[in-house]
């Protein structure tokens, strides 16, 4: 081979001892500011910065040998050779802006030949990204170092300015800066060219395997920062607690490129001075300051002070830094922070925009921690990788713990075969590669009080080099503690953690007395699809003992790319819709938002579960609660109560004293203002006393207000079927018209309801009201069903068994039908068997149909039984079709969907909704929609005209549903746009005694045993209808 071949050295990107070259050391996230004031705003438009993000120029090449190689070159523009590039975002990923094969997703294959350290030379995109700034004078003085930042890119980048060779670094999510100081061209008419290549892969990719879209480019800002001559090289900061979580100390250390007078201050969040003092300090200086009785910072009580450094010399200059005081420890295995124990009610944020990927707004990720400070979440895992260092800013003011995870995942290895750690996590040729992330990490957010753990990464094995990664942070840091999922027994780390347990397994951990370390859940409650079944379960068990530290959800979102069909319409895209091959297809739609960060009903159950307030029983007037704020009492907390009542309005209501002293995790009791039990005395039916928790006073997060804890205790229960019944006034008999085209017409005493058996099948199969001649309501007959669309979840778990076992497919064979006029009215037996083809098993039933005065009870008792039964039913209820209907009326739980083990987040109350408005679009299509805990439903169309009403009674469990969609066309589809051209104009209602829970089956337990509707019980089931 030439020597002046591009093959005949290790390319850096291709070179696995080459990690960076030219770049400064690690520091934390800090800008200078030309004076104190400035500082204070925290404004960065104010710095001695300058951003160069915005428009670039940008060309894309199939591999880094392709392309206009000299684009970097200091004439190249000038000479009219960048005529092929075009414009780019930056931040921003290329993939996303129209450039290259598109977006790729795998969970963890890796999408190219597993070869580490090595990545194609050819099939490896390479974006050339060109910029032109100026510098004045006045930015650049004489004695001022120039650093060039840059705080993301994908993979891996080379870097020029004025043609001159910067250098190259690589760790996607990590900060770069290099020294430009004799590159950067000042003064008026200077034009400065700054030209960056970027690849999309390089040896480091084989540790960015982390379940998310493969996406490349300059990501994160891009800052040209001014420092004085004499300027700070790094800080470290650290305000400490005495063993009384008393008194503080205010430690720092300070790093300066030479020696000076630096004049430190600590201010309180209204800028008022706490202390202040001037020092002489060497290149290196440790300064310990005093603080009488600091205010605390935790995520309930987000104290923050304002430290500002001075420095006087020369022309002076300033940086702040937002401080808490706060301290970690185990305590008797327990995880303490300022002395009281915590409970990490958190998830996992990947960074994620349905437009711009990686690349997320500041505003967009704001808010996404307000939606987490609004529904209870106090901690975020920042999977599986450093988050946008502004995210640790907000973070620190919110009130939100933060695991801390550096930028490292190979779980593709384990698809290769062989010993999966073998190739890079116990091989001693990776370790600096890994100890880079983990210091990388330490360096830029060690300041952030929100910083609680650390953590070396996920899904890469175990082995030596996770050692090295632990003895580096140690080094660096040791206030805080480490985390790694992979460690299993915690031989390193200092915790346990386990991903997707089931309940009953953290419980006997946490039974286990010589245990010395805690657990935490890293990843559970797998949110994909219509999930979340048993939230409250792994809740409560963290609450029940001390050694779990609680755990984190995953995850926070759905990572949906908004794209379109052929015909223009517009759809959130996911594995395999960009041409990307392997993918793993829906499995990035796993979040408790959608991808366009909106709220679900897996949110709304998770926020319920973990809400400060629990109510548990009420006497006379008094309610009992549970305080699960970790730090505060519940006095900041204004409440209110009322009465909700089957089918009548709210008939009484009030206010909640609350009193001081309710502890952190204790029981107390909280009064009703005005209640007394002769409001219920009068009271014939299902009854709830429900309270509501606000925020007193406005929070940083939220207005004063704020809804933050609801309870309900009933007070009265539900009729039963055959009560109801009992209330209808006596009316004569319904009559037996003659057989009409193989109906058995049966005509209600007041003749409001005519209704139809069909003699051959033994099914309801017409419904008329005379008001409305001709108009026939139902559009099919009333069917026995088992089965619902497949969830997620039913796909990873139950719902393989049911597709197996064709619970599908089952059609009805009529063995017997009769009928007669009985003493109350007329009685229709049916005798059935309910059976798929190909298979033994099938459910043998017995239907009673019983006419009286204008209703009709349905009595279904059914025997399931036969060789291959599957283990579970999805359901035991009806179906009918419905044609007319509008809105639709229930008492249950409401307003949102419900299941049997996802539905606390649902209060019981009087809901009605547009019939449209039931059903819930899933990114991809699967059951969705139901409404349990349901006594009655009302269906009615134009102008309220009663259609249909079925009554449940007391009956626990029962549920309803309401669509436009037909299971098998749910089952089929796999884009919202694909169900919606099947969309029907009747509407489907399915009418359901018991229900199969979701479970977390798509990564995680199956369903939990309680919520499990088990196949091979034998059922009695009673539906009233008018």
């Amino acid at each position: 081979m030439p020597d002046n071949s591009p093959l005949a050295s290790l390319p850096d990107w291709n070179n696995i001892d080459v990690i960076h070259r030219k770049t400064l050391p690690p520091r934390s996230y800090f800008f200078l500011y030309p004076s104190e004031a400035d500082a204070l705003t925290l404004d960065v438009t104010r710095a001695r910065a300058k951003c160069l993000s915005g428009t670039w120029k940008f060309h894309l090449s199939k591999s880094p040998f392709e392309g206009p190689r000299s684009f970097y070159q200091d004439d190249f523009a000038a000479e009219g050779r960048a005529t092929t590039f075009t414009d780019i975002q930056v931040p921003g990923m290329w993939q996303l802006q129209g450039h290259g094969k598109g977006p790729h997703y795998t969970n963890y294959l890796y999408p190219w030949p597993v070869d580490p350290p090595h990545v194609s030379y050819q099939d490896n995109e390479c974006g050339r990204y060109l910029r032109e700034f100026s510098v004045s004078d006045a930015f650049a003085a004489e004695d001022h170092q120039l650093r060039l930042r840059f705080e993301g890119v994908d993979s891996a980048f080379s870097v020029w300015l004025n043609g001159r060779d910067v250098g190259y670094s690589q760790g996607a999510r990590s900060p770069s800066e290099f020294d430009v100081t004799h590159l950067v061209r000042t003064g008026h008419g200077q034009r400065n060219v700054l030209a960056v290549e970027v690849y999309q892969r390089c040896d480091g990719s084989y540790l960015e395997d982390q379940d998310e879209w493969w996406l490349s480019g300059i990501f994160r800002d891009v800052y040209l920062h001014a420092f004085p001559r004499v300027h700070p090289v790094d800080f470290y900061v650290v305000p400490d607690l005495d063993d009384r979580y008393e008194d503080g100390t205010l430690r720092l250390k300070l790093e300066m490129s030479e020696p000076c007078s630096v004049e430190v201050k600590l201010l309180d969040r209204k800028h008022r001075e706490v202390l202040k003092t001037t020092k002489k300090v060497d290149k290196t200086a440790h300064i310990e300051l005093p603080v009488e009785k600091p205010d605390k910072w935790t995520a309930e009580t987000p104290n923050l002070y304002t430290l500002v450094l001075n420095f006087p010399d020369g022309k002076g200059y300033s940086l702040v830094q937002r401080v808490g005081f706060r301290k970690m420890a185990l305590v008797d295995g327990v995880f303490c922070v300022n002395g009281n124990p915590v409970k990490l009610r958190g998830v996992n944020r990947h960074e994620h925009h349905p437009d711009h990927g990686r690349a997320v707004p500041y505003d967009f990720m704001r808010r996404d921690l307000i939606i987490m400070k609004n529904c209870g979440i106090n901690a975020i895992r920042t999977c599986h990788q450093i988050n946008d260092p502004r995210l640790y800013d907000v973070a620190d003011e919110l009130g939100l713990w933060i695991m801390d995870e550096a930028d490292l995942e190979c779980h593709g290895f384990a698809a290769v075969g062989g010993d999966a750690a073998s190739y890079t996590s116990d091989n001693p040729a990776w370790k600096d590669q890994y100890v880079d992330r983990a210091r990388q990490m330490v360096a830029r957010d060690k300041n952030h009080a929100c910083v609680i753990l650390w953590s070396l990464g996920n899904e890469a094995f175990y082995g030596r080099n996770h050692q090295a990664m632990y003895d580096c942070i140690k080094a660096l840091d040791d206030t805080r503690l480490v985390h790694y999922e992979g460690d299993g027994a915690a031989r390193t780390v200092d915790i346990f953690s386990w991903m997707y347990p089931e309940v009953r397994s953290i419980e006997d951990f946490a039974k286990e007395r010589d245990w010395k370390k805690p657990l935490v859940v890293c990843e559970f409650l797998h949110a994909m699809g219509n999930s979340s079944g048993a939230a409250k379960e792994y809740v409560d068990a963290f609450y029940k003992h001390p050694r779990l530290m609680g755990g984190f959800v995953w995850e926070w979102a759905n990572h949906g790319l908004r794209t379109k069909t052929k015909d223009g319409i517009e759809y959130m895209g996911y594995g395999g819709d960009f041409g990307d091959e392997p993918n793993d297809g829906n499995f990035v739609m796993d979040g408790l938002l959608w991808s366009e960060h909106t709220l679900t009903s897996n949110l709304a159950e998770y926020a319920k579960a973990i809400e400060p307030v629990q109510t548990v029983s009420l006497h006379h007037h008094e309610l009992s609660v549970v305080n699960r704020y970790d730090f505060l009492g519940l006095d900041h907390l204004s409440g209110t109560w009322s009465i909700v009542i089957d089918d009548k309005e709210v008939s009484s209501d009030g206010n909640v004293t609350i009193p001081n002293g309710i502890r952190p995790h204790t029981h107390g009791t909280v009064t009703l203002d005005g209640f007394h039990e002769g409001m219920l005395r009068e009271v014939d039916r299902e009854a709830y006393i429900q309270v509501q928790f606000r925020l007193r006073e406005s929070a940083r997060w939220a207005a004063a207000g704020h809804l933050v804890a609801t309870g309900e205790i009933r007070v009265s229960k539900p009729l039963s079927v055959a009560a109801i019944r009992s209330l209808e006034p006596p009316m004569p008999k319904p009559t037996i018209e003659q057989i009409t085209d193989g109906l058995l017409t049966i005509t209600s005493a007041s003749g409001g309801s005519i209704w139809g058996i069909d003699i051959v099948t033994g099914m309801l199969a017409s419904f008329r009201r005379p008001e409305q001649p001709g108009v026939e309501l139902l559009t099919q007959p009333v069917r026995l069903g088992f089965y619902r669309a497949l969830t997620d979840n039913d796909r990873g778990g139950h719902g393989r068994q049911w597709k197996e076992r064709r619970l599908h497919q089952t059609t009805s064979q009529v063995r017997r039908i009769q009928w007669h006029v009985a003493d109350d009215g007329v009685r229709v037996e049916v005798v059935e068997r309910i059976a798929p083809p190909a298979v033994a098993w099938g459910v043998d039933n017995a239907w009673t149909y019983s006419f009286r005065g204008d209703s009709l009870s349905i009595r279904i008792q059914g025997k399931p039984g036969g060789l291959g039964l599957p283990d579970t039913f999805a359901r035991i209820g009806l179906t009918v079709g419905l044609d007319g209907v509008e809105k639709v009326r229930w008492w249950g739980r409401g307003p949102g969907e419900s299941y049997r083990d996802k539905k606390h987040a649902q209060l019981f109350g009087n809901w009605q909704a547009d019939v449209d408005d039931l059903w819930l679009d899933y990114e991809f299509p699967q059951d969705a929609g139901n409404r349990t805990d349901v006594r009655w439903v009302e269906f009615t169309g134009a102008e309220k005209r009663r259609i249909l009403r079925a009554n449940f009674g007391a009956l626990a469990g029962a549920s309803f549903s309401a669509t436009r969609y037909s299971t098998a066309d749910v089952d089929e589809c796999t884009h919202p746009y694909e169900l919606h051209e099947r969309r029907r104009d009747d509407v489907l209602v399915r009418l359901d005694w018991a229900h199969h829970g979701l479970g977390t089956g798509s990564c995680g337990p199956w369903t939990l045993p309680q919520y499990q509707l088990r196949a091979d019980k034998e059922f009695d089931v009673e539906i009233l209808l008018d």
